[in-house]
């Protein structure tokens, strides 16, 4: 079926509930590469149970609506879709263990013109089943390259966060671990390019890639560890996707503070190349 801007802005989305435990709160946090050292109290207050805090980015792999763009209803060619920007809004803290429940829905379909694609724009609010509370705000970009000149709201698109024309204040380097991707799919996100080396070679991957939410995870670990984990808390964090992360490659991320506001971006030092940039972080 044809690609219609309209029919996708009305797409209707059923409410999802997720059940989590102490122990998917270790497993998302191992998926990011905690544990690496495992005599740094600062990594096992993520993975150990004794003293367990939940990553503030936890909240991403919740309330997932599935893969609805591959509905054939859609119009969206899949194949050609791809994750291009992620935004959390924290409000309360992810609770150790519990229920949550999401809500889902398109905010805008942005028409690039043919043969430059569309984007489409995602909001979910995730709350907490037990209280009502709102735990967070999420918002996603998807860009639909197979899919632009149909037709779209005519919104302009969202303007990148600028990152200073500075030189970094300060950078942090993370190690990714081979197994990474094998991991951090245990958080629920099971796209086989993560994982089968033949799927990420028709892909056009040398090997299968890391998720684009454990990079992101990974930068959210170097805001912290730069700026002061046990001080301040993680209130926003946005980045915009640029390029793939193998598993057991070096990612540097390089920031600059401005009074509350981390601006960054970060690369991959084996082969210098921009993985995530515009990102934009608030503590608080």
């Amino acid at each position: 079926m044809a690609f219609e801007h309209q029919k996708i802005l009305d797409w209707s989305f059923a409410e999802v509930v997720n059940t989590y435990t102490r122990r998917d709160v270790m497993l998302y946090a191992l998926g990011l590469g905690f544990g690496f050292n495992p005599s740094d109290p600062g990594e096992l207050r993520y993975v150990f149970e004794q003293g367990l805090e939940v990553f503030p980015t936890m909240p991403v792999v919740l309330g997932h609506p599935g893969p609805w763009m591959s509905d054939p209803a859609t119009g969206i060619d899949v194949v050609k879709v791809l994750h291009a920007e992620q935004h959390l809004e924290i409000h309360r803290p992810l609770p150790l263990e519990g229920t949550t429940v999401a809500r889902n829905r398109v905010l805008d379909v942005i028409d690039k013109g043919a043969g430059k694609g569309a984007l489409i724009v995602m909001e979910r609010l995730l709350h907490d089943q037990a209280t009502g509370e709102l735990l967070c705000t999420q918002k996603s970009i998807a860009m639909a390259r197979g899919n632009g000149g149909a037709g779209g709201t005519g919104n302009p698109s969202p303007a990148p966060h600028p990152v200073p024309e500075r030189s970094p204040d300060t950078t942090v380097d993370i190690r990714t671990a081979t197994q990474a991707a094998l991991l951090y799919r245990l958080s629920g996100d099971y796209n086989p390019v993560h994982a089968d080396p033949a799927v990420a070679a028709r892909a056009g991957f040398r090997a299968p890639i890391l998720h684009g939410l454990a990079s992101y995870g990974v930068a959210a670990r170097a805001v912290l560890q730069a700026f002061g984990a046990e001080e301040r808390s993680l209130r926003s964090f946005g980045v915009r996707f640029s390029a793939p992360v193998y598993p057991g490659e070096s990612i540097r991320t390089e920031l600059w503070q401005d009074r509350g506001i981390v601006s960054f971006r970060a690369r991959v030092l084996e082969r210098d190349a921009v993985v995530l940039n515009n990102g934009r972080a608030v503590l608080g």
